[in-house]
């Protein structure tokens, strides 16, 4: 699920092979492939019910959405209980400590490189959570230098660092805080010189971008207001950008934009390069059109007019098309946009053009031009060609093209670096390739490995396979297909199909901890390329939102059945999962198809598409899926598919394992609490339905290994029962 304007994706950490441990998984239960009887918690009903334009709606577990009430507490404490003694067989802690020796391997993340210092996030094993460290120009991994620890400041180690920004020099460093996967962040910042901390915390952070002047005197962030000057309901709105100057307190800071008129706005603001212009690129919730403004920052590092106020030019206006400023040389602007090209382009403006006439640059191509950076003088253009990465280099006219080679077919997950330095860093992963860092000689277009770790299994042991198959009304859908070499299309394979579909986001390569047994086992990774993503452009975007929703239940059920048609997987050997709007698509499915699926698995899923919009940044996301009780044509929509109000009694639902977390502020767990609740008194025997409540824990950001290690453990515990899955 996005978070404002910001695109997630659940990524989930590496697992090696899965040794013969998991045999004990896989015959403890593995023969039951239904549980004919199961006592569930009792859920009390209400009769509550909403009008929704004359419509009369009920929403009997209303009181679910209490997560502080006794009832509620004791509801899921029994629920979780439940669970434990489900998931908790003979074997699992034997598992868990071979997961976790599978898990001690490096870890890194993308470097950012300032005054001659890399900066990056590390972690060398099984410590919960990735350091800061910090190592000169020249200097080799061993000599690097650790700046924040996160592991030593909570005791269960759910502290996790989100995000930084060091200072242009490399002797400041601005980082973020969260605390039990919480959105909310603290912002903290250190000399790193000496590593110590300024005395100051800047609080109310939440989905916040930190830019730095250029003489290091401070930096700019926008945050959330101070919740005692608004409404309660109001403290996810009326976002503001802020001036802190280091040593000062919060209270100090000075205020640079704000939107008093718009609380759904979200202001992301950036020095360019040369330090002239502060860009601010604004958004509305989860909405892809987005506007740039900017303003002449004056010898003093301010934009203010005549009259002392900040002022800034509208260079793009919100609600048309996608901007994303990539740079500046001098006064010319560079934006890529998806304005008057659905799969985006890049062009140039020159500020002082009183008609602002676009130039184009890079025209579209017939691949999606995902991203781009500007480098070295240079463009680092990356591309999505059927759901997989290409990367080319531009000059900034536009020409002398080159492609940048790649290690294989995979994803790009960040680029690095600086129109003044001819060094860049990009991040590449695939199905089978751990998360690794690349160093790029921009100018003689030559890349070598930086930093990472040695890949688990031997890839030349599996197959990464491309297939397209129909959607009900004819679509073609593209999906990847991950397996061990000499697998055959028996129709016993199991299967695990895993979706989004929404808000933009592309689900390309990535490697993950929980799809390396299934290989191993003789199982295979189906990923379903879905509409309301971003793999095709905007349009193929558009055609799975709003109103046109269910095409996205519809390519997902429609990848089941081609999987089982082509007799890669049988119904009782296949699986699906997802979160988040993933979440909302396994749901979704569930109730409509039934009879298609061997189990279930929900990740913080999004359920009542009724009342979501009412809860922490659920508004956020109205413009991808509409508001019920703002819009009768929405509320038509979302009646029809809303995994809550479409359950039916007396039918026998699949297998099913529910997964959320108590501090889950992004989606908040009285989603999955109703749908378990509502599902469990409707179903007639099929399940089990199993609902499991994390605690310190959220929406997934910042989780712990400890408690990845224990998800991971139950997910496969609970598909291998249920899929007869027998690992080696």
């Amino acid at each position: 699920m996005k978070a404002g304007n910001k695109k997630e994706i659940t990524v989930f950490v590496r697992l090696g092979v899965i040794p013969a441990v998991l045999m004990l998984v896989g015959c403890a239960g593995a023969q039951k492939t239904r549980v004919k009887s199961f006592d569930y918690p009792p859920a009390k009903t209400t009769d509550v019910a909403d009008d929704y334009h004359g419509v009369k709606v009920k929403d009997p577990y209303r009181w679910l959405e209490d997560q502080n009430s006794k009832e509620t507490k004791a509801w899921v404490k029994a629920e979780n209980r439940l669970s434990r003694k489900f998931l908790d067989v003979p074997g699992r802690k034997k598992l868990v400590e071979e997961l976790k020796g599978l898990w001690t391997y490096p870890k890194y993340h993308l470097p950012v490189k300032r005054g001659g210092r890399y900066f990056f996030l590390m972690n060398k094993g099984l410590a919960n959570q990735p350091k800061l460290y910090v190592r000169n120009h020249g200097q080799a991994e061993k000599d690097a230098r650790v700046l924040v620890d996160p592991n030593k400041l909570s005791k269960d180690g759910t502290t996790a660092i989100t995000g930084f920004e060091p200072s242009r020099d490399g002797k400041m460093l601005a980082y973020l805080l969260s605390s039990k996967g919480s959105d909310w962040q603290e912002l903290r910042i250190l000399n790193a010189d000496n590593g110590r901390n300024l005395d100051e915390v800047l609080k109310w952070c939440k989905f916040t971008g930190i830019s730095w002047k250029a003489d290091g005197s401070g930096f700019f962030y926008n945050r959330f207001p101070n919740p005692k000057d608004v409404r309660p309901g109001d403290r996810n709105r009326f976002a503001k950008v802020y001036f802190h100057k280091p040593g000062t307190p919060q209270e100090r800071d000075i205020l640079v934009y704000e939107r008093p008129d718009d609380g759904e706005l979200g202001f992301d603001p950036r020095v360019t390069e040369d330090g002239d212009y502060l860009v601010l690129t604004v958004y509305r919730g989860t909405d892809q059109r987005t506007g740039i403004y900017y303003t002449k920052l004056d010898e003093n590092g301010t934009g203010l007019n005549a009259s002392g106020h900040w002022s800034f030019t509208k260079l793009f206006d919100f609600g048309k098309a996608r901007y994303e400023f990539l740079g500046n040389k001098k006064d010319v602007f560079y934006v890529l946009t998806d304005l008057d090209a659905p799969r985006s382009r890049i062009v140039s403006i020159n500020l002082h053009d009183n008609e602002k006439k676009l130039v184009e640059l890079v025209p579209q191509s017939k691949d999606v031009l995902h991203f781009a950076v500007m480098a070295g003088q240079r463009i680092l253009a990356v591309y999505m060609r059927d759901a997989h990465h290409l990367v080319k280099s531009f000059d900034l006219g536009g020409d002398d093209s080159k492609d940048i080679p790649l290690p294989g077919m995979g994803s790009i997950s960040g680029i690095s670096g600086r129109p003044g330095d001819d060094e860049a860093f990009f991040s590449f992963t695939s199905f089978l390739r751990p998360n690794s860092v690349f160093r790029l000689d921009v100018s003689g277009n030559k890349s070598e490995l930086f930093l990472g770790p040695k890949p688990p299994l031997d890839p030349a042991g599996f197959v990464t396979k491309e297939v397209f198959y129909k959607s009900k009304d004819g679509t073609r859908v593209h999906m990847f297909l991950v397996y061990r070499k000499g697998i055959k299309p028996d129709g016993r394979n199991p299967v695990l199909l895993y979706g989004y579909g929404g808000f933009d986001i592309s689900i390309t390569p990535y490697f993950s901890v929980y799809r390396l047994p299934w290989l191993e086992a003789g199982g295979i990774f189906a990923v379903a390329n879905l509409r309301g993503g971003g793999e095709y452009g905007e349009e193929w975007h558009k055609a799975g939102m709003l109103k046109n929703k269910q095409n996205v239940f519809d390519d997902f059920i429609s990848a089941a059945e081609w999987l089982i048609a082509n007799h890669y997987t049988s119904r009782d050997k296949l699986a699906i999962m997802g979160g988040s709007n993933g979440g909302l698509l396994t749901a979704a499915c569930l109730v409509q198809r039934p009879d298609l699926f061997g189990a279930v698995v929900s990740i913080v899923p999004v359920i009542d598409m009724l009342r979501y919009q009412k809860f922490s940044v659920g508004h956020f996301w109205i413009p991808e899926y509409g508001d019920a009780e703002a819009s009768r044509s929405d509320f038509d929509v979302l009646i029809k598919y809303s995994p809550l109000h479409n359950i039916k009694k007396g039918v026998a639902y699949p297998p099913t394992l529910i997964l959320t977390a108590d501090h889950d502020d992004r989606v908040v767990p009285m989603h999955g609490k109703k749908f378990a609740a509502a599902l469990q008194a409707a179903d007639k025997g099929g399940g089990p339905i199993l609902l499991f409540v994390e605690t310190a824990a959220g929406h997934g950001g910042g989780k712990p290994v400890s408690k990845r290690v224990g998800e991971y453990a139950d997910i496969l515990m609970f598909l291998a029962r249920f899929l007869k899955v027998t690992f080696p």
